[in-house]
């Protein structure tokens, strides 16, 4: 029975000095294993000839031996509620329902708590306005309990009080404000009613503030599209249960195309009802999800997804566009136009091209349709990011134009394109606040960093879609 081969249970066990092997000598079982009292000698069992049952009865041993000791773990003392609530029963999950607003995620949902601890995010089906609980919602209950959160703010690496950082950012307020130089406000998508609301109060009292709001992936294009028709910065909505022809030019609405949720829509159109569903027909640069799902997917350059759109337009129109495509796509565009013309008002066309007239020409197109897939009298509030906004503070920080910058849920030392260029800027302005709930890329190079808030901590308001309104509320009190 003898052996010389010996199996490493990890790396560590290659130092024999290493703390981590003692920690496992030590505890791996709460106590020692008798195995030689019971068995005698080691070297001399090795160097002996034994027979089967000594050899059953050396396994057997040993196996329960470790079963028992490992089954016999510390004792952990539980203290019971010394008044209980009432709408805590210790084993059953209670639900809050709340609401998502990350800047980029947006969406209804269920917080599953056991025992005031949340441990599962679910999708609320009950909310008017769903938006999707998709795998990044349902992940963000994680954050919740990430070790590496502020406890507070900080100045220069060491933790302050929330008054000395009051005191100082109120003093440089007050100076800057009849110095002409600007206070702005660098922040996430909120879109909360109650917030605006209180920026527009902060720049009654401070005139020389601005408010700029930052999406690290933008939707410039169709909020100016739409703002350009309609009169206000906002994204069309959609309902794709509606549809029986859905053309798309390069719009992965099934992913995370103008911030997702979709999909929903999208499958109950697909559900067959006497013999029909949806026909879905998809031009696009990249295979895609949402390409992956279409009846019909078309491959194009990216150099061609505008002519596509605009001879769609001509061929929906009977109007000449110029521009040349191979056969098979304009085959295709002129098949695809037959059908939106056919299906009329349950015909509709998305694009995901980020050019501002590929946006307005997809909004002529629909409206010429009469389509009653899209909704331009309530679209939805989210992804209000104005790149040429962010881009003129960065112009305005580097000339010395800016006193203060107080950012919140966002990262352009991480997320801008150019944010090397931001940072050179950053140096410049006097003050500078970042509200996060990690040291990230853009903390590093603040004055002031401070601890914001999880949403399942968090009171607040959203207005996803204009004119519905839902609320977020915590699952927990602040950790």
């Amino acid at each position: 029975m003898a052996s010389n081969k010996k199996y490493w249970k990890s790396v560590e066990e290659l130092n024999p000095e290493s703390s981590v092997v003692e920690t496992l000598k030590q505890n791996e079982f709460v106590e020692e294993i008798p195995v030689d009292d019971f068995l005698g000698d080691k070297d001399n069992l090795e160097a002996s000839s034994t027979t089967r049952r000594d050899f059953l009865k050396y396994v057997g041993f040993s196996t329960a031996a470790a079963s028992l000791a490992a089954c016999e773990g510390p004792v952990i003392k539980s203290i019971p509620y010394v008044v209980q609530p009432e709408q805590i029963r210790p084993g059953v999950a209670d639900f809050y329902a709340t609401t998502i607003a990350d800047g980029y995620d947006f969406a209804s949902i269920l917080v599953k708590t056991r025992e005031g601890r949340p441990i599962k995010i679910e999708n609320n089906t009950d909310a008017i306005i769903n938006g999707g609980a998709n795998a990044r919602v349902q992940a963000s209950v994680l954050s919740l309990y990430d070790s590496l959160r502020l406890q507070g703010p900080k100045l220069n690496g060491e933790y302050l009080s929330w008054n000395d950082l009051d005191t100082a950012v109120v003093s440089r307020f007050n100076a800057l404000k009849d110095s002409g130089k600007q206070v702005v406000f660098l922040t996430q998508t909120y879109a909360s009613p109650s917030t605006n609301r209180l920026m527009g109060e902060f720049v009654d009292k401070y005139p020389n503030t601005k408010h700029v709001v930052y999406d690290a992936i933008s939707e410039d294009a169709a909020l100016d599209a739409f703002q350009l028709k309609y009169g206000k910065r906002a994204l069309a909505d959609y309902d794709f249960s509606k549809a029986d022809v859905i053309v798309s030019i390069g719009a992965d609405f099934l992913s995370d195309w103008q911030g997702g949720g979709y999909d929903d829509g999208y499958a109950k159109g697909r559900i067959p009802a006497n013999g029909k569903m949806s026909r879905h027909i998809h031009f696009e640069s990249n295979m895609s999800l949402t390409g992956a799902n279409a009846d019909k997917r078309i491959p194009l350059t990216p150099s061609q997804q505008k002519v596509a759109l605009a001879h769609l337009y001509g061929y929906i129109n009977n109007v000449s566009v110029g521009g040349d495509l191979p056969e098979n796509v304009e085959q295709a565009l002129k098949s695809a136009a037959a059908q939106l013309r056919k299906a009329g008002s349950r015909g509709v066309v998305v694009t995901g091209i980020q050019d501002m007239n590929a946006q307005a020409l997809a909004l002529v197109i629909n409206e010429n349709l009469g389509s009653g897939v899209i909704d331009v009298k309530a679209p939805r509030m989210v992804r209000q990011g104005n790149t040429k906004a962010v881009n003129q503070l960065v112009a305005d920080m580097k000339s010395g134009r800016v006193g203060a910058l107080v950012m919140s849920g966002v990262n352009p030392a991480y997320t801008l394109p150019n944010s090397s260029e931001f940072m050179e800027a950053l140096a410049n302005v006097d003050l500078s606040i970042s509200f996060t709930m990690k040291e990230d890329e853009t903390a590093a190079g603040v004055t002031f960093v401070a601890a914001a808030p999880h949403y399942l901590e968090s009171w607040g308001d959203v207005e996803m879609k204009l004119g519905h309104y839902s609320l977020t509320q915590p699952a927990i009190r602040p950790l």
